[in-house]
């Protein structure tokens, strides 16, 4: 076949399938030939050739099931009543199998890149180069790029909540098969080269076998530092500086800008029309982390937390510095008698040889007309110093600054541009990013608790009940200093008031770009703002201005707390003292918008449309108040809970609401897929930067449309919202099915994150309202049913087609990316979705599955028939052929595993669910399926 090439999935002489690969995926398709003899090589190793045999038989019985419709009986039947011993080791040998074919993928994704690049077809879609190109030709002036860029802000926050939580152990490992499969991207390698890396994919496959997959203890927040730690430490930190370079390439090649290097920094109210190089672009990207600092229904993180992941990340960022003004000293070997130096290197040498005499003594005579070199070897001391917290050290980020921009400027006036300037600029750019913190630690608690402190602090058993308003008045007297605080701290209060008294503790040590904003779950009203206010004022949480130097947050959540956000911020901004803290933080309001619990509470399609609606009104809001609004996108790895692809999220938003800043959480599988590697994290944030440019440059033109098209949306939203809670929080027996239906209980005992699966408390049906959005959606997504992106979706569908008609459903989604985004993403849930193998899940429920699978079922077949009546195809994903390869390829090793957990959900549930080896075999399963079908939690 000329476009395609061919590969037989199974050993036989007569596969049971042809997975076709585009002619440009023949490598991929090597790849995961290599990997999948290997790991076959292993299993026979590790376990016998029986063993082998028994994983290939399952193999082909699942291919048969999808290729030639057979029934899932047969597969199921083979797998009831397995050895307990042997469980988990098939469910580990098939999650080996998928994982090796993700490793193939991603590796894939950065040669698709190279050759994209070495055809001459010009720069690869959604690439900075690209996207700039494609704005120069739209119009945009080099004067509008640079009146963006300082106040272009792409930050990307790590949270602890794992649905997928790799082992460090196994993500070093997994590091090794990915720079082997690099050296080797383009087929370069000499036989024996590649024979010698096939043995260390080979250590390194074995090795992992042989690793628990997760920890015999529950991973503490020390545990979920250390693992946010290696994606920000081991991965971003080495990007940063390479994702700078590639936007001043394509600055240049587009605007001309920065033919000239110039030396120093622009401020941010740099005058437009004045050049920068890119060696001095404004710091756009920043990264944040609630690793330690999310208290919401953690009792385990508060104040100490708080304090050991600032030092923890100090510690990570100092000992990279290290590394790399080591590595600059044998670089930098520049002499006197050769090449000028700066006088302003040589004093900061002759400084730091009396401030640190034990230290300049050490240095070697024979490089004594070496100044780079022995200036960094004193740098060196000085970090050492400043982890020790000793005299001599650095006093913050600042002054380590200067010192790279002192060199820099030496070698950049002196011959030294291509004599070491690059690697100099590198650690600049990392140090104005990472600064001494790393990243910004957020804050999250729970406005119920703030209200619980408050009870305490007012001596006020009935305050949570009393009216936002009245609540509002009391606060202000603590907020303006006129109500004296208790002189003794109320027991009660002491949790809430030390952190707020750490933040006080914590800012001078360790910088104001420590901390990032104080996030209040569940905000209903101003007061809940304010709340924040008044007890930083009662820890006396204040800076040398006496203002409370946090950024406010609230967090809206649920559908109606997202429809009365707006006159939350209406009466916080026509608050004087509220207005008084934004001016003290230069008149910029933060605002996180929750995906998660808001899908939970009405369903995809409320949840949708609720965000787009706040989003305008709010942007509205903010621009007539003279405040500019920044969105906080509290979105997680699952299209319910806000995940997908990250450039059309933000293409979709409303007009306006970008504005040249994108702050977002990244969750659970969703960090190690778009992080794991360098060059896909590059690639990510290319991809992320350059949506933002386009959305805040040159965002849609108005469209006549629209207005047509919104209350369509409306309509849908309410038809699908009534629906989805009908089932959800209105049927009787929804919660006890739910319970049985999923691996719901397995997955609460899980070992992977330190925060209980359960909120303290919770409305709402019992099981349902109390649960975290984060396990509800992973319920639904392990049992292949994937109901909390689908349902109510098919029935508000199939309303508006008999309404309005195919026609004008598809013009939507073609034409507005709002509803376009939203159709795609509950066609790949679908796509990922199995009925058949959900109904075996269902029939765990006993007599409720008669009563409550039918309906399911039938809005599953409803919401498919809707989907593809609007894009006018036959069968789901046609329009992509990756994906749908994906899905293909995988589904041979999870369909095995969810069919043995329903297996051994039902004999461990009857043997009272106790915590022995069954446990541990469903936790097996519960981690292969995760990382079989991703986008879970």
């Amino acid at each position: 076949m000329s476009e395609s090439s061919q590969l037989h999935a199974e050993s036989s002489e007569e596969p049971l399938r042809i997975v076709e690969f585009a002619s440009t995926d023949a490598l991929l398709r090597e790849d995961v030939k290599t990997l999948g003899a290997l790991v076959g090589e292993i299993l026979a190793e590790q376990r016998g050739d029986a063993f082998l045999g028994e994983v290939e038989a399952l193999r082909r019985s699942a291919i048969r099931r999808r290729e030639a419709g057979a029934p899932v009986d047969e597969l199921a039947a083979a797998l009831a009543g397995i050895e307990l011993s042997q469980a988990s080791d098939l469910v580990r040998a098939f999650a080996t199998y998928f994982q090796a074919v993700n490793l193939a993928e991603r590796v894939h994704r950065i040669r698709r890149r190279r050759d994209y690049e070495r055809s001459g077809a010009g720069a690869q879609p959604g690439s900075l180069r690209d996207v700039l190109a494609s704005l120069a030709g739209q119009g945009v002036s080099a004067e509008e790029v640079l009146e963006l860029l300082p106040r272009l802000r792409i930050e990307p926050v790590f949270t602890a909540h794992p649905t997928e939580a790799v082992r460090r152990a196994l993500l070093e490992k997994e590091r090794q098969i990915v720079a082997c499969l690099v050296d080797d991207i383009d087929r370069g390698l000499t036989p024996a080269e590649r024979r010698a890396d096939r043995e260390r994919i080979r250590l390194a496959l074995t090795a992992s076998w042989q690793t628990a997959e997760a920890p015999a203890a529950k991973p503490s927040v020390a545990d979920e530092f250390e693992h946010v730690g290696f994606y920000l430490s081991e991965v971003l930190y080495k990007v940063l500086p390479v994702f700078h370079e590639a936007f001043d390439e394509a600055l240049r090649e587009n605007y001309g800008i920065g033919d000239t290097p110039s030396k120093g920094m622009p401020s941010r109210d740099m005058p437009s029309g004045e050049m920068p190089s890119g060696d001095t672009l404004p710091p756009l990207l920043g990264f944040g982390t609630w690793v330690g600092g999310d208290m919401d229904g953690n009792p385990n993180v508060g104040a100490d937390t708080i304090v050991a992941s600032l030092v923890g990340q100090r510690g990570l960022v100092l000992a990279a510095y290290r590394r790399d003004l080591a590595a600059l000293g044998e670089l930098l070997s520049q002499s006197l008698h050769r090449v000028a130096v700066d006088a302003a290197v040589l004093e900061r040498l002759e400084d730091y040889r009396k401030r640190l005499p034990l230290a300049a003594a050490r240095l070697r005579p024979r490089h004594a007309d070496m100044p780079y070199r022995n200036l960094l070897a004193l740098m060196i001391e000085r970090i050492d110093l400043t982890v020790k917290e000793a005299p001599g050290g650095y006093e913050d980020a600042a002054g380590f600054l200067a010192d790279i921009e002192a060199i820099e400027a030496s070698l950049l006036g002196n011959g030294g541009e291509h004599a070491g300037l690059f690697a100099v600029r590198r650690l600049r750019r990392r140090a104005q990013c990472f600064g001494f913190h790393l990243a910004t630690l957020d804050l999250r608690q729970d406005s119920a608790v703030h209200d619980a402190a408050l009870a305490a602090v007012f001596d006020d058993p009935q305050w949570a009940q009393r009216s936002p308003s009245e609540r509002a008045g009391r606060l202000h007297g603590i907020v303006d200093g006129s109500v004296e605080t208790p002189a003794v701290e109320p027991e009660p209060a002491a949790a809430v008031l030390a952190v707020f008294r750490a933040v006080a503790e914590l800012r001078p040590r360790f910088g104001a770009r420590a901390f990032g904003p104080y996030i209040i779950s569940m905000s209903r009203s101003a007061a809940d703002a304010l709340a924040v206010l008044a007890l930083a004022r009662v820890a006396k949480c204040t800076d040398d201005a006496g203002e409370v130097p946090l950024d406010v947050a609230p967090l809206f959540e649920t559908v109606d707390d997202l429809a009365a956000a707006p006159d939350t911020l209406e009466a916080l901004f026509a608050d004087p003292l509220y207005r008084a803290h934004l001016a003290a933080r230069g008149n910029r309001q933060m605002v996180m918008l929750g995906y998660s619990d808001s899908a939970k509470d009405g369903g995809i399609v409320a949840s949708r449309w609720a965000l787009q609606q706040t989003q305008i009104a709010l942007t509205r809001l903010a621009h007539d108040s003279g405040i500019r609004i920044a969105f906080f996108h509290g979105r997680g790895g699952s299209i319910s809970r806000g995940g997908g692809k990250t450039e059309r999220a933000v293409i979709a938003a409303p007009r306006g609401s970008v504005d040249g800043t994108l702050r977002l959480t990244e969750q659970g599988e969703v960090i190690h897929r778009k992080y794991g590697i360098r060059a896909i994290a590059l690639r990510n944030l290319e991809q992320t930067t350059g949506a933002v440019l386009r959305a805040t440059l040159r965002p849609r033109p108005p469209e006549p449309r629209e207005a047509g098209w919104r209350k369509i949306a409306a309509q849908l939203a309410a038809d699908a919202r009534t629906h989805y809670r009908a089932l959800v929080h209105e049927h009787p027996d929804f919660p006890a099915y739910f319970r049985a239906a999923t691996p719901i209980d397995v997955i609460e005992r899980l070992r992977i994150g330190s925060r209980p699966a359960k909120r303290a408390s919770g409305g709402g049906a019992p099981g349902i309202g109390s649960l975290r959005a984060i396990p509800w959606v992973f319920a639904w997504a392990q049992n292949r049913c994937g109901l909390t992106a689908w349902y109510g979706v098919g029935t508000a569908l199939r309303t508006a087609l008999d309404t309005h008609g195919r026609d004008a459903l598809a013009e939507m989604a073609r034409d507005w990316p709002f509803f376009g985004t939203l159709v795609d993403d509950v066609e790949m849930v679908l796509a990922k979705s199995d009925p058949a193998i959900f109904e075996r899940y269902s029939r765990l429920a006993g007599e409720l599955h008669a009563t409550m699978h039918p309906g399911i079922a039938e809005e599953f077949e409803r919401t498919r028939d809707a989907v593809l009546a609007i894009k006018g195809e036959n069968d789901l994903l046609a329009h992509d052929r990756r994906l749908r390869q994906s899905i293909r390829l995988r589904n041979p090793y999870v369909d095995p595993i969810s069919l043995l957990q329903v297996d051994l959900l039902a004999r461990w549930r009857e043997a009272g669910s106790p915590d022995d080896e069954r446990l541990r075999a469903l936790v097996a399963t519960v981690n292969g399926i995760a990382a079989g079908i991703q986008n879970t939690g």
